[in-house]
């Protein structure tokens, strides 16, 4: 993990182009290094251990591997990833599958990125 002064390397997982593209810029802009980007979790499981991201902020709904299976997939290559979902359906049932996936957080697409950026902060950063 990284210490208080570091960078958080985040990597995106988000199928929806604008989505992602606006993710990407808005992390960005506030400090947070965006080490990879890709557009669904078949083509982001290469990228993963060359970006060695602190924190994966990944989309839930996706076609072929979505969020949970994707989640369950980068556990297996990097079993202390810290994973976010970010999804813009979120109830109790899927974050207890979530949490049995891998995944440290959920944060609904509606609370904003203001709320992601606090949470990515809180995951890479737990003595803040």
């Amino acid at each position: 993990m990284p210490s208080f002064a570091s960078v958080i390397r985040v990597f995106v997982i988000e199928d929806t182009p604008e989505m992602r593209l606006l993710l990407e810029q808005m992390l960005t802009l506030d400090d947070f290094d965006v080490v990879g980007s890709a557009a669904n979790g078949a083509s982001a499981l290469p990228e993963m251990n060359q970006a060695d991201p602190d924190v994966v902020v990944l989309d839930y709904n996706m076609p072929g591997l979505d969020g949970l299976l994707t989640a369950r997939l980068i556990k297996e290559e990097r079993p202390d990833q810290a994973i976010i979902l970010y999804t813009a359906y979120l109830d109790a049932e899927l974050e207890e599958k979530a949490a049995r996936a891998g995944i440290a957080l959920c944060v609904e697409k509606a609370d904003g990125i203001l709320t992601l950026e606090r949470d990515i902060r809180r995951l890479a950063l737990p003595e803040t």
